[in-house]
């Protein structure tokens, strides 16, 4: 009787394992910043919106893994949210003044395909 209790524990585990890696999903895109203050503010932002698990940006890559539930936001809310902070990315540019009030360590190269790719940037 045990062994079948503790068979049935494991499978149940199992499948709940299952279910919660089927609604996550890992994506990486480039955000614009160059410190680690720049670092904290684009992974908050990240973490701010419902549905994000987890907020990874690499200071030499500029590269942000994100791991999120598609089911609850979309890269396009995560996006708008890093740049609403003042940090491009490959889908959002950042308004120029909340740009221009990032700490002067935070100022980086403005990504020129945010511009081409958002007619409007964001507004704070």
């Amino acid at each position: 009787m045990k062994t079948k209790m503790k068979s049935t524990l494991l499978l149940l585990a199992i499948g709940i394992t299952t279910v919660m890696a089927q609604t996550e999903r890992e994506e990486k895109f480039k955000v614009a910043g160059n410190c680690g203050m720049c670092e904290t503010r684009i992974e908050n932002a990240a973490t701010a919106v419902e549905g994000v698990k987890e907020a990874d940006w690499d200071r030499e890559t500029r590269m942000l893994k994100l791991m999120f539930d598609p089911g609850r936001t979309t890269l396009h809310k995560v996006q708008m949210a890093i740049a609403a902070t003042g940090h491009d990315t490959e889908m959002h540019r950042a308004s120029d003044k909340v740009y221009n009030a990032l700490p002067d360590c935070c100022k980086y190269e403005r990504l020129e395909y945010a511009e081409k790719m958002n007619e409007s940037p964001v507004e704070d």
